[in-house]
């Protein structure tokens, strides 16, 4: 991503109330940048943003609701471009696809993939020209795996949406795709199996600024987790699906 001319970088955190989103705007506000603090949660947004200073903003929105994307999105463009826009937003919800309730799986649709589309579709304008858009897929999307229920598969919907972009806006935007493994936040302490290397939410944070701030496109972490599961991913399903229902086992 091209230097800011060393003056602080405006940053748009969406999912920005706790966990992951929390950690970020931390670290990055101790780094000195601006932030705009997204998510649904008004009280949590602007207490995390008063304890930031007076440089950072609280902007809620749902991101289910692509007119409130938009009405956050005039409300940012009237304070000019934007040099990077991370989005985290996520429901989450584990359990088998048999034992999935259809309402709340449509809802993770909705927040996960179609929220990432909005986000895809308005964003960009927002942004300066060569900023940075991050987009936050799971390293749950690489393969499908057992409990991942529809979550799973959003997450491997945004993966490949971040693809498709990558591609649509290069030489305009530059797209990156954020894949974390597991993060001891809320939405992980449901979980009732095994969670290998797990890390903490400042790790996290830490992890996605370095990725960003080098070239690839995909920052994803701790590798000694996520090479594993990109190797089984890239298994023929022959190979792959007998190893996964073993490691179920």
């Amino acid at each position: 991503m091209p230097e800011t001319e060393n003056r602080p970088e405006t940053i748009w955190i969406i999912g920005a109330s706790e966990g992951i989103g929390a950690a970020l705007a931390r670290e990055w506000a101790r780094r000195g940048a601006r932030l705009v603090l997204s998510a649904r949660s008004a009280d949590k947004l602007t207490a995390l943003a008063e304890s930031l200073g007076p440089d950072h903003r609280a902007l809620p929105l749902d991101i289910a609701g692509r007119d409130s994307i938009k009405a956050a999105a005039e409300k940012i463009a009237s304070v000019g471009p934007l040099d990077r826009i991370v989005h985290l937003a996520a429901l989450y919800d584990p359990g088998s696809i048999a034992d999935a309730d259809p309402d709340r799986a449509a809802k993770i649709v909705t927040v996960n993939l179609t929220g990432s589309f909005h986000i895809a579709q308005i964003a960009p304008p927002l942004l300066r020209a060569g900023g940075q858009l991050a987009l936050c897929g799971s390293v749950a999307g690489y393969i499908g795996l057992p409990q991942g229920q529809i979550y799973s598969a959003t997450k491997a919907g945004v993966i490949n949406l971040a693809e498709t972009l990558r591609t649509e806006l290069a030489g305009r935007i530059d797209v990156r795709l954020i894949c974390p493994g597991f993060v001891d936040t809320r939405m992980t302490r449901t979980n009732t199996f095994n969670m290998p290397a797990m890390v903490t939410p400042e790790t996290a944070a830490c992890a996605i600024i370095h990725g960003l701030n080098t070239r690839r496109f995909e920052v994803h972490f701790p590798r000694r987790f996520t090479y594993g599961l990109k190797l089984l991913s890239a298994l023929p399903y022959w190979a792959a699906l007998p190893l996964i229902r073993r490691f179920v086992r």
